[in-house]
């Protein structure tokens, strides 16, 4: 018999494949070191994240082009394509997600570090987030994980217990952050081992 009652999930990463080398590789022709400086000095993952966060992404767009003027092109990409970024589901996760709303002993919400402007187009693409009773997100609060306050948000909204609650990341950073406030956390690897956790905690 399981002590939780409440399945928090990512959803990037741990559901959904997104990543922009889908077309950052072809942009850059290959070259993995010349993708691996762009992202680390352009188009960062703390840029990305600022988004996430809330912030326009038509702002955040110009105000590093006007930065980084020589890669415009690359620059403008980054959002311009976003969608081709959406790699898909991850099938063997998502089909996880459906065997544990099918137990029917579970709540089952979503916390994900989004942009609120793209995220409507993953709810027309991706059919199994409607079996989410619901979805915080993070673009919408204008906060992110690994902040408390995101976290906060939902344990209030869902009126659900920490010490009775599951959270799903693949970042260790946002598991940690969850385990501050007494939510049991599991780093999600790859589909495998995240379903011998599972298992391993009577979850299914």
């Amino acid at each position: 018999m399981s002590v939780y009652k409440n399945i928090i999930f990512d959803l990037g990463g741990v559901l959904i494949d997104w990543n922009p080398e889908y077309v950052y590789l072809k942009e850059f022709k290959n070259d993995r070191k010349k993708m691996k400086w762009f992202f680390d000095n352009i188009c960062t993952f703390d840029w990305n994240e600022n988004q996430d966060a809330g912030y326009p992404l038509n702002k955040a767009t110009e105000e590093r082009v006007k930065l980084f003027p020589q890669y415009e092109h690359l620059i403008r990409i980054y959002y311009g394509r976003w969608e081709e970024m959406l790699g898909g589901p991850i099938n063997h996760s998502v089909n996880i997600l459906k065997r544990i709303k099918k137990i029917n002993k579970f709540r089952v919400f979503a916390l994900t570090n989004w942009s609120g402007e793209t995220f409507p187009k993953a709810l027309k693409k991706f059919d199994f987030l409607g079996l989410f009773e619901g979805i915080v997100v993070s673009g919408d609060e204008k906060t992110r994980k690994p902040f408390e306050k995101i976290y906060r948000i939902a344990l209030d909204r869902f009126k659900i217990e920490p010490t009775e609650s599951i959270f799903i990341d693949d970042n260790l950073r946002n598991i940690k952050a969850a385990e501050n406030l007494k939510i049991k956390g599991i780093h999600y690897k790859n589909p495998d081992e995240f379903e011998i956790e599972l298992k391993n905690l009577n979850i299914i």
